[in-house]
Parts: structure tokens; C-alpha cells; sequence
């Protein structure tokens, strides 16, 4: 009995996240399939197996690596579409691995803070509420901060997810400063003997100089009250902005310190290799992916899901 029950939501993750990343294996998928049939493998097909990965926001470095993969000891052999998948799953898994790393809420230092950055439309918001959601389900106690002051709807939606979640939500008004705010939240969290406090912050990217001078007046006056916060500083990315995310996280990692990855919007798109090249480029931990709008839809990142979700590798 035991063992039906673990493995079912293990596989309905898998449809969820295959499903997910159809868009970008199936692209793979096509392109590779098209290039192998009724040829021999030979240098030109290599390149273009490289141009396909590229072409998914693999990155150069990865996208080569694949290639060079495939080739080995295969020329002037012929080659099916499923054995360049699984060289693919094989080598992104291998980038993916170093960085899969579990979100761990040090119960040492309750209340935990989590300080949740990104810019506006990245699913900053809505991921703090599904965060919440699998927070108090572990049975922990979770407290939110609307600290995203600039805009009445974040404030709003985060309010709908305290009550769906039963966390208490620490909100100013519209416009109000978020330091302060930060500030009370985590002195209500200490009070309550809260778990996990969830910050929500602005994601105004385009003024990056305001924009770092609030996220560096939060952390300062969060650690007035406890100096070894914030405990994670989470960068929520939009999966669908492609190579874009590239520069956020080099931005937001020089702004607020960065410690690890939430990709959202994995549904919405070919290019879900951008993590690939997230991995390899920046070497963060990827805490959490999302590939649609329910709380089931953000889950653990596992290198070896991904991996063969991305090459379209059927289980």
C-alpha cells in the first residue's frame, strides 16, 4: 500500500512537468528527428544538432558539449532520434545535478526570512502563495510580507493568498515604505514565534539604482533585528523571457545576494533550456520550478526529471 502512495504523486509531477516542457522537447524532438533520419552521422549533422540546442536556449557552451557527445565514436554510423535524446538528457543532467538543491528551512533560525526578488511579471507574487501553501503543509508557520508597496494588486493578491493559506499577511498601503514594512513583519513574526517569514519586494528592474538602494534598505533594517538575515534570497524567473534571464539573475545577484532559483512559466514556452544555461553559467541553486498555475504546479527541482523532460524522453 505504501508504495502506491508514494509513487503516485511522483508520476502525476512527471505528466505535469513533461507536460509542461512539451513545447520545448517536442521542438527538440522534431528538429533532431528530422535531421537523423535517412543520413549518416557526420560533422555537418553535428553542427546542426548544435544549432537545434542552441536554438532552445541551451547555451553555446552546453550546446556544444551535446554535439560533441553525440558524435563520439558514431560517424558514418547511422543514428536514431532516441539515442540523441538520451545523449541529451544525459548531459544536461550532469550540469543540472551540481545545482538541485532543496530550499532548507533551518528551524535554528525562526523565524526563517525569505527574501523574494525579481522583476515585475516574473510570478513573484504568486509563487510567495504557493510557496506558503507547501510551507504550512510541511507544518510549518508562515507569516507573509506584501513588501511590493508600488503595486495595490501584489499587495492584494498576496492578501488572498494568506487566507487561502491561513497565514497571516503584514501589508501597508499603496505607496507605503517597504523597509518599514519589512521591518514590522519580522518583529510580528518573532512575536508570533512564526517559522517562516515570506517577503515579497518591487521588481522594477528598469531602475536599477532605486530599485537597490530599497532591496539594501530592507536587508538592513531586517537585521537590526536579527543579524543573520535575510536566511534565502530568492530570484523568481519567467522561463519564457528566454536569454533575458540571464542578465536578471546577474543583475539581482549583484543587487540583493541571490542564494537560489525558482523558474516559473516552464509551460509557456520552447526555450525551457534557459535553465540549462543558468546552471552552467551562474552555478546557483535551483530550489523550486513551476509549469503552471496550481499550487501542485511549483515543485522541487530534480535534475534527472528535467533532464529527460527536456530531451522528451517517454517514462
Amino acid at each position: 500500500m505504501s508504495d502506491t502512495t508514494s509513487e503516485a504523486p511522483k508520476l502525476s509531477w512527471w505528466r505535469r512537468l513533461s507536460g509542461g516542457l512539451k513545447r520545448t522537447s517536442t521542438s527538440l524532438s522534431t528538429a533532431v528527428a528530422d535531421l537523423v533520419t535517412k543520413r549518416k552521422l557526420d560533422r555537418a549533422m553535428v553542427e546542426e544538432i548544435e544549432d537545434v540546442l542552441l536554438r532552445a536556449d541551451l547555451g553555446t557552451d552546453v550546446a556544444a558539449r551535446i554535439a560533441d557527445a553525440v558524435g563520439a565514436g558514431r560517424y558514418d554510423k547511422a543514428i536514431s532520434a532516441d539515442e540523441v535524446k538520451r545523449v541529451v538528457a544525459t548531459e544536461v543532467e550532469k550540469v543540472l545535478s551540481p545545482v538541485a538543491k532543496p530550499l532548507v528551512i533551518d528551524a535554528t533560525k525562526a523565524p526563517f526570512v525569505i527574501l523574494v526578488v525579481g522583476v515585475n511579471g516574473s510570478g513573484k507574487t504568486t509563487t510567495i502563495g504557493k510557496l506558503a501553501a507547501r510551507f504550512s503543509a510541511e507544518g510549518h508557520s508562515v507569516m507573509l510580507a506584501a513588501g511590493d508597496t508600488f503595486r495595490a494588486a501584489a499587495i492584494e493578491q498576496l492578501k488572498v493568498w494568506g487566507e487561502r493559506t491561513g497565514s497571516p499577511v503584514i501589508a501597508g498601503a499603496q505607496g507605503s515604505d517597504s523597509a518599514s514594512l519589512a521591518f514590522n513583519a519580522l518583529a510580528s513574526a518573532k512575536e508570533q514565534n512564526r517559522d517562516v517569514l515570506l517577503i515579497d519586494t518591487a521588481g522594477r528592474l528598469q531602475n536599477k539604482a532605486e530599485l537597490m538602494n530599497e532591496l539594501e534598505k530592507v536587508v538592513r533594517v531586517i537585521r537590526k533585528i536579527d543579524p543573520s538575515a535575510p536566511h534565502a534570497v530568492l530570484l523568481v524567473l519567467d522561463a519564457t523571457v528566454g536569454q533575458n534571464a540571464l542578465s536578471q539573475v546577474e543583475a539581482f545577484h549583484r543587487i540583493a545576494g541571490v542564494t537560489g532559483l525558482v523558474m516559473t512559466k516552464l509551460d509557456g514556452t520552447a526555450r525551457g533550456g534557459i535553465l540549462v544555461a543558468l546552471a552552467e553559467k551562474h552555478k546557483l541553486p535551483v530550489h523550486f520550478i513551476g509549469v503552471g498555475e496550481s499550487v501542485e504546479d511549483l515543485a522541487p527541482f530534480t535534475a534527472r526529471d528535467f533532464a529527460e523532460a527536456v530531451a522528451g524522453i517517454d517514462r
